[in-house]
């Protein structure tokens, strides 16, 4: 087949993340068994117009928040006869492919975004105008999908497209697998008790929670606290700053930005506790990344987190979404005396997730909806 995915992101995209690992693993799986994969995705600066990552042919267009949705629907146009199936990912806004084509398709969402509408990274006040008509919108957006078959990361992802309409039968589960680099040996934890945030720099990723976190934790021993990521602005990331000052915290928080993959485990595996105060995931890849290297979570009770986190044996789920119980969670799982099991049992949790499992599971979807759609020439009498 010839498959066609639309995403907003590709895996280059200076704020890549889960989301586009994701898709970018269950693409390299159907390239791996004879598919043609075609990402169509937003520029950025720096960025080729067309380039080739492991077999997947990515074409850029437009821009993340302004115009990659119109670009692709040119793209789409001018290409059709090319294309066997469509793939259309949400991130708040989809591609609308139903509504130009009837080729067989299936719709591929992390989590619906409800709350993240209105913390958008905008200035006032158009960050509320822009939020409150994505909030508004949202549900009427999934009337377009009824009839299109969605794929998504855990049980709470599935239960949120419910509430937007879509019918439960059309909705497949297909759990994440995990991509490790695990170092060998294994490195020792740091000596000081290490309290890691990873993830983008932004408002609904929860940073400015893990900050107040470490600020509670601050007063209650001797930590050292690592931020791994990149600011999703730079006028966030001046928010953070200023942040950090006012909570005291200049010569105790670590920013090591964005680092390769290798670095990450390396930092993740030193770690003892890693906190993810996110306000909403499809499921919360960097917990069983965390958890591959011996590191348990403490997470936000939030969609997607709920799954990913086993309580009692990769991590902890707070009873609220606040700091002071992130902060409560942590002391409970670096104070206990059996820390070293709850390390090891995350690092067996994490074996569970394998993306030539999941990569399989999406492909034999997507042949099923072929066969379904799939109509026998008329003979000619």
């Amino acid at each position: 087949m010839k498959i066609l995915v639309f995403s907003w992101r590709d895996p280059e995209h200076p704020l890549a993340g889960g989301a586009e690992q994701v898709m970018h693993e269950h693409m390299k799986g159907w390239i791996k068994v004879g598919h043609e994969v075609t990402l169509f995705s937003s520029r950025f600066p720096g960025s080729s117009n067309i380039e080739l990552i492991d077999g997947v042919k990515i074409v850029r267009g437009g821009y993340q928040y302004l115009g990659v949705q119109i670009k692709g629907f040119v793209y789409y146009l001018k290409n059709r006869d090319n294309v066997d199936f469509l793939v259309d990912q949400f991130h708040g806004l989809p591609f609308f492919t139903p509504l130009y084509s009837k080729k067989p398709k299936i719709a591929v969402i992390q989590e619906t975004a409800r709350g993240v509408w209105l913390l958008n990274p905008l200035p006032r006040p158009l960050n509320w105008i822009i939020g409150l008509i994505g909030y508004l919108g949202e549900p009427i957006i999934f009337l377009f999908y009824k009839n299109t078959k969605f794929i998504t990361g855990s049980g709470s992802a599935l239960e949120d497209v419910v509430k937007m309409g879509i019918p439960r039968k059309n909705i497949t589960i297909v759990p994440h697998g995990v991509l490790t680099f695990k170092p060998s040996p294994l490195p020792q934890k740091e000596k000081k008790k290490t309290i890691t945030f990873l993830g983008v720099l932004s408002k609904d990723k929860g940073i400015e929670n893990a900050l107040q976190c470490f600020s509670i934790l601050n007063n209650k021993g001797d930590y050292q606290y690592w931020v791994i990521g990149k600011p999703e602005t730079e006028g966030y990331k001046r928010r953070i700053r200023e942040l950090v000052k006012k909570l005291q915290l200049e010569n105790k928080v670590d920013f090591w930005g964005f680092v390769d993959q290798n670095k990450k485990f390396e930092l993740l595996a030193k770690s003892h506790v890693l906190v993810n105060p996110s306000s909403r995931e499809g499921w919360g890849l960097v917990n069983i990344e965390a958890n591959s290297v011996g590191t348990p979570v403490v997470a936000y009770r939030s969609q997607g987190l709920v799954d990913s986190v086993k309580v009692g044996i990769s991590g902890e789920i707070t009873k609220t979404n606040e700091p002071a119980a992130l902060s409560e969670g942590v002391l409970d799982i670096i104070n206990r005396h059996n820390y070293s099991k709850i390390s090891k049992s995350a690092i067996k949790w994490s074996k569970n997730f394998s993306w030539e499992k999941s990569s399989k599971a999406s492909l034999e979807l997507i042949e099923d909806i072929i066969k379904k759609n799939f109509r026998p020439p008329t003979p000619h009498i």
